[in-house]
């Protein structure tokens, strides 16, 4: 994972919000003190790969679902199944 981009402690507190939106897009954020690098800002899901924890499969695509703008994805087929009983059938 490379550094995106690098601020000062200093600069960091005027633009927290922006370094935080620049975080979570996968680009992490790295702050330095006298010039010198002191801490890392990252996504929480960077965050949980690195402490080991893998997100579920429920997780990962209530993610995808929220970033794709498909919340409301049961009601996009919710007219297309064939809902009636069916038919008879006779098997000999």
């Amino acid at each position: 994972m490379s550094v995106a981009r690098s601020y000062s402690i200093a600069q960091a507190k005027d633009q927290l919000a922006r370094l935080v939106r620049e975080a979570e897009t996968g680009k992490p954020v790295e702050l330095t003190r006298r010039g010198k690098p002191v801490a890392v800002v990252v996504s929480f899901a960077d965050y949980a790969r690195m402490q080991g924890r893998v997100p579920s499969l429920w997780e990962r695509l209530s993610d995808f679902r929220e970033t794709e703008g498909l919340e409301d994805l049961e009601n996009v087929f919710g007219d297309v199944r064939d809902t009636s009983a069916g038919r008879d059938v006779e098997v000999d």
